[in-house]
């Protein structure tokens, strides 16, 4: 190999290298202006949300995600988005955020604040508990993943709280539906309802009265072995109930005699106030 050979060679490597190594300084600028840009997104929308324009900080926070996605910055960004709207009740966006987040960022180490905020917003939303079973239901789910992903969190204490509210308000309504059919003597339906409180709403207040009336129910179709299985649970667990002083009554050999007295005399009550109101009027 000649000289000219050679020197043409170190000219050729020194200027890949320089070619190079311009490249990487160049990626290293831009990746601090992106940081920087990041940065100023971020404290855009901070400073938005102080003042009270959610969607403007939702925005900021969405634009300082998108410029620099692989930053410590992005999951960050991304759940103050969901903050913002959630501030502010538009519950539906921050639910489309928190589902965004939670399947973007699995990993992350804010995760269970994440599905806190999700069952935050579909509890808050719980208006009518005619109406709305759904969002009744979806915040329980996320409540549960809480207490059961992160028990030992400040965020699970305030979900099993949560989880009881919300077990009430089933429990009640299953209850209401329960005595219709008990009423109208449904007595399938009516045991089908009381059987859903005792199952999956025992903690709550309703339990006691779920039992009795399927002590009650089961004794007056026959099945008297069924009666005293439930009459046996109220009693071991709500010994000095009401509902089981009911219960008990129920296997008296006086009982269907005392009841019927008790309506007779009932129907005659409300016959001498009727009567009387018609002479007062």
């Amino acid at each position: 190999m000649n000289l000219n050979n050679t020197f043409l060679i170190l000219i050729t490597i020194l200027f890949t290298v320089s070619c190079s190594s311009e490249k990487v300084k160049k990626s290293v600028i831009v990746e601090k202006s992106l940081d920087l840009q990041v940065q100023e997104a971020y404290q855009e929308g901070k400073k938005s949300l102080e003042e009270g324009d959610v969607l403007f900080a939702a925005k900021k926070f969405n634009e300082a995600e998108i410029l620099f996605p692989q930053s410590k910055w992005a999951p960050k960004s991304s759940l103050m988005a969901a903050y913002s709207y959630y501030s502010q009740d538009y519950y539906s966006d921050a639910i489309m955020e928190l589902d965004r987040f939670i399947r973007v960022y699995p990993l992350n180490k804010n995760l269970d604040y994440a599905y806190y905020l999700l069952a935050l917003c579909y509890y808050e939303q719980i208006v009518d508990e005619e109406k709305d079973v759904g969002s009744m239901t979806n915040a329980k789910d996320n409540f549960n993943i809480v207490i059961n992903k992160y028990p030992n969190t400040e965020y699970a204490i305030d979900s099993i709280f949560k989880v009881d509210l919300i077990d009430d308000i089933l429990a009640s309504k299953e209850m209401y539906i329960g005595r219709y059919y008990f009423e109208k003597q449904k007595w399938i339906a009516a045991i089908n309802r009381f059987r859903t409180v005792v199952d999956n709403y025992e903690t709550t207040v309703y339990t006691e009265e779920a039992l009795h009336r399927l002590v009650e129910i089961h004794y007056r179709i026959g099945l008297e072995n069924e009666a005293k299985k439930f009459a046996k649970l109220l009693g071991y667990n709500y010994q000095s109930s009401k509902w089981y002083e009911q219960s008990y009554m129920i296997f008296d050999k006086k009982y269907e005699k005392n009841r019927n007295s008790l309506i007779k005399k009932n129907n005659k009550t409300k016959g001498i106030i009727k009567k009387f109101k018609s002479l007062i009027n």
